[in-house]
């Protein structure tokens, strides 16, 4: 839709021609959801596009994703052949309640700065033990874990004209086994819980399961130790007490705890190596359905 109120935009070669943050500037990168709804609050679009960040690096360290990359071209990325977690950029990408259209315009960093619980980019970061590089306005670039950028539902850590600048993902985390399980209370709705768990390659023990859509932001347990279907439970209870999931018409709080509990259990039997080969990952295509 058309912004009525906004009377300026900038177009910056570098963010650093942006010194000065004033009320009713606002960055553009995809605009897919700033062009969404009225925006009377801003007067003055600052357009990332002319800054030409290259959209993806990839090195020994890991892949570097710029903010402004784009949803299709996070999806095309082939990556090296023992980052085996590579697919898991895919799975992500699939997991937007979105067209095609939207992929080519809307950025990996734009979903993760709306900060929404089933913001897929925001799951693939945590999962990925991703690290955000943040450039404030005023004082030197900082950088955050993705786990802990998102702070509740719409809210973060970015202060007054903070931009985000880069999400790099851990060669080590790439070349972990992964699985992807995603529960929605509509076979088109938008994610009701989805929960990535990942494995060493190196050891059976180990396991991350990273929370995100069924809790208002992305939650994370750790098992040094492989663990049973109960210990998952007791520690699924333990970490996110009843009250404390996200309620919304896409998510109802009364199903949230058996829904996370079930796809949690999916995510660990999906991890298991005798069950899941390494490069192969899915959505269960359940759905959770309130009493």
């Amino acid at each position: 839709m058309n912004l009525n109120s906004v009377v300026e935009v900038k177009r910056p070669a570098s963010a650093d021609e942006i010194r000065q943050w004033r009320d009713g500037y606002a960055w553009l990168a995809g605009g897919t959801w700033l062009f969404s709804e009225p925006q009377d609050a801003t007067d003055t679009l600052i357009d990332l596009d002319q800054l030409h960040w290259p959209a993806l690096e990839a090195s020994s360290a890991g892949l570097d994703i710029a903010a402004t990359c784009r949803i299709a071209e996070l999806y095309r990325f082939e990556g090296p052949a023992e980052w085996i977690a590579t697919p898991l950029l895919r799975e992500c990408c699939n997991c937007f309640l979105a067209s095609f259209k939207i992929w080519n315009a809307a950025t990996v960093g734009g979903n993760i700065c709306m900060s929404l619980p089933a913001g897929p980019m925001i799951s693939l970061a945590a999962a990925l033990e991703a690290t955000l590089t943040l450039w404030p306005r005023d004082a030197a670039p900082r950088e955050v874990p993705a786990v802990d950028f998102v702070t509740g539902n719409h809210t973060n850590v970015l202060q007054r004209g903070e931009l985000l600048r880069n999400i790099h993902l851990p060669a080590r985390a790439l070349s972990r086994r992964f699985a992807l399980r995603r529960a929605s209370l509509t076979q088109l709705g938008r994610s009701a819980a989805l929960l990535i768990g990942t494995r060493s390659v190196h050891s059976d023990d180990d396991l991350l399961i990273t929370i995100t859509a069924t809790t208002p932001r992305p939650l994370q347990l750790r098992f040094d130790r492989f663990p049973s279907a109960n210990d998952l439970r007791q520690a699924i209870d333990a970490r996110i007490p009843a009250d404390s999931y996200f309620d919304d018409v896409h998510g109802v709080s009364a199903c949230a705890p058996s829904c996370a509990t079930a796809v949690s259990l999916a995510s660990r039997r999906a991890a298991t190596p005798a069950i899941a080969a390494p490069a192969r990952s899915g959505s269960t295509g359940c759905r959770c359905i309130p009493a």
